[in-house]
């Protein structure tokens, strides 16, 4: 298949590249008959721009980079949903990696990204990438960069996260409303920011209203490592009345667990989670969830990267609100 190019557009039509090239622009001083001319034959011909080559010579492309952990979660799966719409509305192509939770992966990625000339960086960061360095300077050569769910601490940057405390809190209260008083709380990876919000929060609100309730907490970074814990501590003489668990990665655990032990929910034991959404309805009763919605984090995260292409050089930190949704298993 031959290669339409403006050299070949300008050969048929006698015209010179850069007539053609300021046509295809809709340049004012080209006039509306040879903009026609041009128009109609580079239709005809399928004549596509070659994107190489207006990267190099802009320094940017039209696409936005956007490093997850894993594609196959069904979080950052409803959050590149989102992202790759917005994308699609405003005339942008997205470049989807996933980092595995790996520092090197990670960094490797954005060297793609940059690579690639994007336009800005959407990134989820791994739970031990502790220099953002050359995250900030890419902000600085106009490149915007917008974190979300896992952030760093560092102010000097734009994040977009759930009001993480406000989600564990939320679910503190309901546990302590039902009069709970053996929980077994299972949080993510201890070195995130996100797991550090959320379980100072949970356990704070506890504290707060100097309840007597018997609070165990446990990290797990996979669901098989949630299933063993629950395996755990439930076959144990003092068994809990209620797990908590931080993620939809938790609850797919433990609710495996559960069903092998044969254990009823809410009457043998109480699950509340926080959740995209998707999960909790997959059980029977449905599981009682602080919602943290991906593809409502997605849409806040694209907001924020089209303020700071228009502009805004200004730094923040935008939260979305968790909500409490009810279900049958507390």
């Amino acid at each position: 298949m031959t290669t339409i190019t403006l050299k070949k557009i300008s050969q048929v039509l006698g015209l010179s590249i850069s007539t053609v090239s300021r046509a295809l622009k809709d340049h004012p001083d080209i006039s509306v008959k040879t903009k026609q001319r041009v128009m109609d034959l580079a239709k005809t011909l399928d004549y596509e721009p070659n994107a190489n080559a207006i990267n190099l010579r802009t320094s940017k492309s039209k696409i936005f980079g956007l490093i997850v952990p894993h594609i196959s979660n069904y979080f950052y799966e409803s959050f590149i949903s989102a992202v790759e719409e917005e994308s699609r509305l405003h005339g942008y192509s997205l470049m989807i990696l996933q980092s595995g939770d790996d520092p090197q992966i990670e960094m490797d990625n954005f060297k793609l990204c940059r690579q690639n000339r994007v336009m800005g960086l959407f990134i989820c960061i791994s739970p031990k990438t502790k220099d953002i360095e050359h995250f900030i300077r890419f902000s600085e050569f106009n490149t915007s960069v917008v974190f979300f769910d896992k952030v760093p601490s560092n102010l000097l940057c734009n994040k977009v996260c759930f009001a993480d405390a406000d989600a564990a809190i939320i679910a503190a209260k309901k546990i302590i409303q039902k009069k709970k008083k053996n929980v077994l709380a299972i949080f993510g990876d201890k070195d995130h920011s996100i797991t550090q919000k959320r379980e100072a929060a949970f356990k704070s609100e506890f504290k707060n209203k100097n309840d007597d309730t018997k609070l165990i907490i446990e990290h797990v970074s996979s669901a098989e490592e949630a299933r063993n814990v629950c395996y755990k501590y439930c076959r144990s003489k003092n068994k809990p009345d209620t797990v908590f668990c931080m993620s939809d990665e938790t609850l797919t655990g433990v609710m495996k667990t559960l069903q092998e032990m044969h254990l009823k929910v809410p009457n043998d034991i109480a699950v509340i989670a926080i959740s995209n959404g998707f999960f909790p309805k997959l059980f029977f009763p449905e599981i009682t969830y602080i919602e943290t919605n991906g593809y409502k984090l997605g849409k806040l995260a694209f907001g924020r990267m089209l303020s700071c292409l228009a502009g805004d050089t200004t730094t923040s930190e935008l939260i979305q609100e968790s909500l409490l949704v009810e279900g049958g298993s507390i």
